[in-house]
């Protein structure tokens, strides 16, 4: 179970999108908060205005949680939220990062964007520093994120799970079933997707010996690719509904930026849970890849799990 999150924040507004979140997830799932704000070297004077922020923000997030306890009907004698701010000198991912394993941390939550809308915590800077690098999950939540889609908005929990076939991809089950389980998995609905890529046909082959006409073959090769994609997913669906989840599968042909961007959009989620490194280890569903390109490309956060 998830017991302490570190929620870093550079003292912008588009950092505190994630307080929506925060306050929901410490609610849900009685999470302890701390809130780090990483001040550079050349900023000593202005510690204990940082200071002062954080300690501000981890008070206004600690009721804020705690009437999500009360609007959700955590059960009388559950443990109440504590939240606290953090101020430390450094550079910010480096500090994140040591904060993170220093402190017993379970999962890092973030915002895509910081200051001035300007990426200086963005993909590629610090969130980036931090994805490669963090042991613990990295729960990342756009600036620019959908009201419709903010976490405590909706009843039900709806995550989409993208598998691409291998362990290393499946290494998220595990935190997709804490994450369903820690707050009542009946109000979880979790929906497996599995994008086959479409079958690699030589134009050069020849036609001559095929029992088949190209078109049939073609359609033979797709077929057969979303059955073994169907046989694969019932697999892990049972693990998941055995493990007591609401989850059903999904297998579509194509690119797997493309078709998982597409469903995403399509079908709003509170979250896609991801693994940065998918077969055979190589980055082929890596961060630097699909996670990537759905986190720029889609309103849905994204919970992103580094394998070990």
């Amino acid at each position: 179970m998830y017991k302490r999150m570190l929620v870093p924040l550079d003292g912008s507004e588009l950092a505190e999108v994630v307080f929506g979140y925060a306050k929901e997830l410490a609610g849900r799932l009685d999470l302890d908060l701390i809130l780090l704000h990483v001040s550079g070297p050349k900023e000593q004077d202005l510690l204990p205005i940082h200071r002062a922020y954080i300690e501000r923000a981890a008070e206004s997030v600690k009721r804020q949680s705690m009437q999500v306890q009360e609007r959700t009907k955590t059960e009388p004698g559950g443990k109440a939220v504590e939240a606290g701010g953090e101020v430390v000198v450094g550079h910010p991912a480096e500090e994140i990062l040591r904060y993170a394993e220093d402190n017993d941390i379970d999962i890092i939550l973030l915002a895509t964007h910081g200051r001035s809308g300007v990426k200086r915590w963005a993909i590629g800077s610090v969130a980036d520093k931090v994805l490669r690098a963090s042991k613990v999950p990295v729960w990342l939540v756009r600036a620019s994120i959908l009201e419709e889609i903010v976490h405590d908005k909706w009843p039900n929990r709806m995550m989409l799970v993208p598998l691409d076939g291998s362990k290393l991809a499946e290494s998220v089950l595990t935190h997709v079933e804490a994450l369903a389980k820690q707050r009542g998995a009946e109000l979880c609905d979790v929906v497996l997707l599995r994008v086959c890529e479409p079958p690699i046909i030589l134009s050069d082959y020849p036609e001559a010996i095929m029992e088949l006409s190209w078109e049939e073959h073609v359609e033979k090769e797709k077929a057969w690719a979303k059955q073994a994609g169907e046989r694969y997913l019932a697999v892990v669906e049972k693990r998941l509904r055995d493990a007591g989840l609401n989850v059903r599968s999904e297998v579509v042909l194509g690119r797997p930026i493309d078709e998982i961007i597409d469903y995403a959009n399509k079908n709003p989620f509170n979250l896609i849970v991801l693994a940065t490194h998918g077969r055979t280890g190589i980055t082929r569903w890596a961060y630097g890849q699909v996670a990537d390109k759905v986190l720029q490309r889609s309103q849905s956060p994204i919970f992103l799990v580094r394998p070990h």
